[in-house]
């Protein structure tokens, strides 16, 4: 399983903006492997955003899928980048341990 993880700070105030353009409401093309998403706000600064989604495939699968005109990825990337002043941390990391807390 794989996480692709990116930290923004948006402009000031620029929150749902940028959650209409990054995250798609039709998750019907969404490229296969893709689990989960999840887009978290900073309870100390509402500028700060963490996206991470979670990938059950091979880098190149995800890779690929992120290129595939199909699915959109860069548009909605290259929308949401108008809201963002600085990108910390953007990778994609390999999840080495998983416990459920229930």
């Amino acid at each position: 399983m794989l996480c692709a993880l990116t930290v923004r700070n948006l402009k000031p105030g620029t929150m749902e903006q940028f959650k209409q353009a990054f995250i798609p409401d039709d998750v019907s093309n969404v490229p296969a492997g893709w689990k989960k998403f999840y887009a978290l706000q900073s309870v100390a600064d509402p500028n700060q955003v963490i996206t991470f989604g979670l990938f059950d495939g091979t880098l190149e699968e995800l890779r690929a899928g992120q290129q595939d005109p199909d699915a959109e990825y860069e548009k909605r990337r290259a929308a949401a980048d108008e809201f963002v002043e600085s990108v910390g941390t953007d990778g994609v990391f390999e999840v080495v341990e998983e416990r459920s807390m229930g």
